[in-house]
């Protein structure tokens, strides 16, 4: 069956968790259910799924219910031909992903979800690229704030530095100015389980380590080193900096996006991530505070005895969120600097107006799915495989979520700086 063919434009699998439900609110409310986009909710339980359809409103009176099981690969077969696009919550990813994968790829069926799982992500690559390539199927992970502004901020970037000064941007950073909103149950067990890989298997910690893990097997070289793990003066942004939580995430998605553009960005394209903590004395002391608990965080996570403490009483668990009125009150603002061959910076900024953990990620996720449904959003002769969202989607996404998501991406100023 064709794309053309088929009963609906999008399918949210997992649409009883936490995140599943606020993406069917926001496509509930963006686009209806008699409206053009043709979609559905599907998860393991008939009733569950009812009463969600049900918490939805009248509005959501007409809408489809699926039955389908993560770890059942006939039922995910038949979810998938019915579909232009499976978008799905269902997480850790490496626990409960690889069957729906396996059956986008084959089936022809794009595909995105909200992965941070760095070696899962490799293994479905090396597994389902070439059946993705040969059956036209889009395959993108990461598409919440992990990795959607920063794939996305670095193309924007990167477009508007050749509109400006006629050539790429040779090195691009960014820095998490401030943010309102915790961390999500789904990325914390996902970071959990990346952990206790990483613990059990050394080829897991060598691939983490990798600033190219995800890279096409040709192109996994390049100037990029480890992601920061200490604090720094920055000079693109003249104030100290600490590591961010999701850099080994982002810069992958990032420096993979750069690859499938035919390295779009340069040969020597450089991108790292970093928490901006301020200038002067105040921010030397709270970058170091940002640093130390990073270190204290990756060191608990690494052993299984305080990786459990972890799970239990530190991060939140999976299925709980903040509510309504406090993703409502989220937000997070992103600034991106970058320096061409001639010393002439770009900046700029990728902002939400929700929190990012939930509010955020449920809407880039809502509008992800909605984008790789729509067939003109592709180029005519782009073969399906293993994508991102800014090679994937570009202009097209950028759109929809200023329109639809209330996150954004902004040009703030140029200049000339002259580096040693």
């Amino acid at each position: 069956m064709t794309q053309t063919e088929r009963e609906f434009d999008v399918i949210i699998l997992g649409a009883t968790g936490f995140t599943g439900r606020l993406v069917a609110e926001h496509l509930l409310s963006t686009y209806g259910v008699d409206g053009p986009l043709r979609w559905a909710i599907a998860g393991r339980s008939e009733e569950k799924l009812t009463a969600i359809r049900d918490q939805l409103g009248k509005k959501a009176r007409k809408l489809a219910i699926l039955v389908a099981d993560s770890h059942d690969p006939q039922s995910l077969r038949e979810l998938a031909v019915r579909t232009k696009v499976i978008a799905t919550t269902v997480g850790p990813y490496a626990l409960h992903g690889s069957d729906l994968v396996a059956a986008c790829a084959r089936n022809g069926t794009h595909y995105c979800d909200l992965a941070g799982e760095v070696p899962w992500m490799r293994r479905m690559i090396d597994a389902h690229h070439a059946t993705a390539k040969r059956s036209g199927a889009l395959i993108v992970h990461c598409c919440g704030f992990d990795s959607i502004p920063s794939d996305l901020g670095v193309w924007f970037m990167q477009k508007e530095a050749q509109a400006r000064f006629g050539q790429p941007l040779q090195r691009v950073h960014y820095y998490l100015k401030a943010a309102s909103g915790g961390l999500s149950g789904g990325t914390a067990a996902s970071m959990m389980e990346v952990a206790g890989e990483a613990q059990r298997d050394r080829r897991v910690l060598k691939l983490l380590a990798d600033p190219y893990a995800l890279n096409p097997r040709a192109s996994r070289r390049g100037d990029d080193r480890a992601d920061a793990l200490g604090i720094s003066k920055d000079e693109l942004l003249d104030a100290w900096v600490a590591p961010f939580l999701m850099a080994g995430i982002n810069t992958r998605v990032v420096r993979r996006t750069n690859a499938l553009l035919g390295n779009a960005y340069g040969d020597d394209f450089r991108y790292a991530e970093f928490t901006a903590a301020g200038s002067g004395l105040v921010g030397l002391a709270k970058a170091a505070a940002i640093s130390g608990g990073m270190g204290a965080l990756m060191v608990g996570a690494a052993l299984p005895p305080t990786r459990a403490l972890l799970r239990r009483f530190v991060f939140p668990q999976q299925g709980d969120g903040p509510n309504a009125e406090e993703r409502k009150r989220g937000f997070f603002k992103i600034e991106l600097a970058g320096i061409d061959s001639e010393g002439r910076i770009l900046r700029g900024t990728a902002t939400g107006k929700r929190d990012p953990g939930y509010g955020c990620t449920s809407r880039m996720l809502g509008e992800s799915a909605v984008c790789l449904a729509n067939l003109a959003t592709r180029h005519p002769d782009d073969p399906g495989g293993f994508s991102t969202p800014a090679a994937a989607m570009g202009d097209a996404l950028v759109e929809r979520l200023a329109r639809n998501a209330d996150v954004s991406f902004q040009i703030t100023g140029t200049e000339d700086l002259a580096l040693d």
